[in-house]
């Protein structure tokens, strides 16, 4: 199975694409760490930081002013787990906790950034950026279709001096310009934004260390739709396939297993994420995230009537007295 760590849900992106046996395209960062042996310290966020000229250490050592950004040190899941602002010292002196850290509170635009890397250089780039919505989770990402120059620069620059005999894909967040996270695999939450083609071209450069892709891009969006936590989310698989057909949607993801607890899926304190679509038009993301609100909830409440009749049965109940013989 050449493509690692693909959540069942976005299967829909890698089936029926050709991959040779022999060749592995880490998809997750547990698959990345394995893979790539040499250069884990990537994923050391003090390293990071360090890299850059950042101010930062690990919880136990004193910022030199606040707020600060407190985070996982290591943090192979995502969804932002286990980070948070820290306002005063006597916040922080309450907060510590083992295997975090403090960095230095950037501000401006968050952007994601996938980069394909053949041997350090930068063959191809391209940018998204998170809108913020309730409880500071994403509402929506933009897929931009136009470079972003400055950043590419700086980007450049920087994977030169750290992944410069790395091949494959890269994906880093920035924040005002500045790294906070190296990730060593993809971002396929908008995989099929990025154009037809565009997978096999990173097959063949992680078979042959070559990057070649011929693109016509077009600005897509990525709409979130998030429930809360502690609802047992349940929407007819067969409706997703109706919405699929609206004019303008690429794809929809139903972001969580029902063979997996909802609490063993990686999931931001604010809200349980339940739906992407992928879309060309960001109004009609919308709507459809509307719609399968819609579902979600319809599936909630024709789960309360069959739980509630189950639990009176189950009150109800007096055990027949079994006679030995």
């Amino acid at each position: 199975m050449p493509f690692l760590g693909v959540d069942s849900w976005r299967w829909q992106y890698f089936d029926g694409q050709h991959c040779p046996p022999d060749v592995v395209v880490p998809i997750d960062d547990a698959t990345a760490w394995e893979r790539h042996v040499g250069h884990r310290a990537i994923y050391n966020k003090l390293t990071i930081c360090d890299s850059q000229g950042l101010p930062n250490g690990p919880h136990g050592t004193m910022p030199p002013r606040f707020p600060v950004f407190s985070k996982p040190i290591y943090n192979m899941r995502g969804m932002g787990t286990g980070s948070r602002i820290i306002a005063s010292a006597a916040e922080y002196e309450e907060s510590l906790q083992p295997g975090h850290m403090w960095m230095e509170l950037l501000r401006g635009a968050h952007v994601s950034t996938d980069v394909a890397l053949a041997n350090g250089r930068i063959g191809w780039c391209r940018h998204t950026t998170g809108v913020t919505g309730a409880r500071g989770m994403f509402d929506y990402w933009t897929v931009h279709a136009k470079p972003k120059p400055v950043l590419e620069a700086y980007l450049g620059e920087w994977l030169g001096r750290t992944l410069g005999d790395f091949t494959g894909i890269v994906n880093i967040e920035t924040i005002g310009g500045r790294i906070i996270e190296c990730h060593l695999r993809m971002s396929e939450q908008w995989l099929d934004l990025n154009g037809k083609g565009w997978l096999a071209a990173v097959v063949e450069l992680y078979t042959n260390g070559i990057w070649q892709f011929s693109e016509e891009r077009r600005i897509g969006y990525s709409v979130v739709l998030f429930g809360a936590h502690g609802v047992d989310w349940q929407i007819d698989r067969a409706r997703v396939s109706d919405l699929l057909a609206i004019p303008d949607v690429s794809s929809i993801q139903i972001t969580f297993d029902d063979e997996i607890s909802r609490e063993a899926h990686a999931m931001p304190p604010g809200g349980f994420r339940l739906a992407i679509v992928n879309c060309w038009d960001l109004a009609v993301g919308k709507r459809v995230r509307a719609m399968l609100k819609e579902e979600f909830d319809a599936g909630v409440a024709a789960r309360r009537p069959r739980c509630a009749a189950a639990l009176t049965a189950s009150r109800n109940f007096v055990p027949v007295p079994v006679t030995k013989r």
